[in-house]
Formats: C-alpha cells, structure tokens, sequence
C-alpha cells in the first residue's frame, strides 16, 4: 500500500483540498500528498499560486514537496512527523534555508506528531 501522508490545504479558514499520497496506485512518482493538495487546490482557486493559504501534512515534507510549496508560495506549512531519512525542512537539505529558494513559507512543526508518527510506524511494522 501507500506509505499514509495526507495532505490538506486552507484558505480563508476553509479547506478547498484534501490529498493521501498515491505514487503506487497512480504509477506517478510525483504524486506526493502534498503536491496532489497543492495541484487540487491551485485548479480549484483558477491560479498557480496559493498566496495567503496554509498546508498541513502528516509527515515532513521531501525535497520535491518542499520545492513545490515554495513554487507555489504557499504562507504557512505545518506537519506532524519529522522524517530525518527522507525529510528536507529541518532535515538533508534544510530546503527552505537555501540561498536558491525564492519563498519561504513560516514552518510550524510537531502538529499532531504523535498521531502522525503512531500511525506511520504501524504501517511500516506490518510491512515487516
């Protein structure tokens, strides 16, 4: 199955997408949570930027996710689990802290980590 990401995006305090992470089931290895959330909610607002709106996600953001939230000037990030194997925001390449990204958004971490990290180690436990 998929690793359990799930992706929400808010503006003016409504949530206009919601995203579970689909690479397997889509074929699409670019079908993280949250670039699924953003896509959804960049279609459904008619432009390609998402000023003044927040994403949350369950697990720290990758590389790939952390350079599409910047393209899409998302304002705030919020997360849940760190993932220091995987993860770019306080981990590897500490994405939004480079001289080469152009928008930074105001990251709050730690939001529903326990649930989140409960969750993503039982999945990878019965895969063992």
């Amino acid at each position: 199955g998929e690793v359990p990401v799930g992706a929400a995006v808010v503006c003016d305090g409504a949530v206009i997408a919601v995203a579970a992470n689909a690479p397997r089931t889509s074929r699409d290895p670019t079908a993280h949570a949250e670039v699924r959330a953003i896509r959804s909610a960049a279609k459904r607002l008619g432009r390609e930027r998402l000023d003044g709106c927040d994403l949350y996600v369950t697990l720290e953001p990758c590389a790939m996710c952390a350079g599409a939230i910047a393209h899409a000037r998302v304002a705030r990030l919020y997360y849940g689990a760190a993932d220091p194997k995987g993860g770019a925001v306080e981990h590897g390449p500490r994405f939004f802290g480079q001289p080469t990204c152009h928008h930074r958004p105001e990251v709050y971490a730690g939001i529903g980590e326990g649930e989140a990290a409960a969750l993503l180690r039982a999945f990878f436990a019965d895969r063992r």
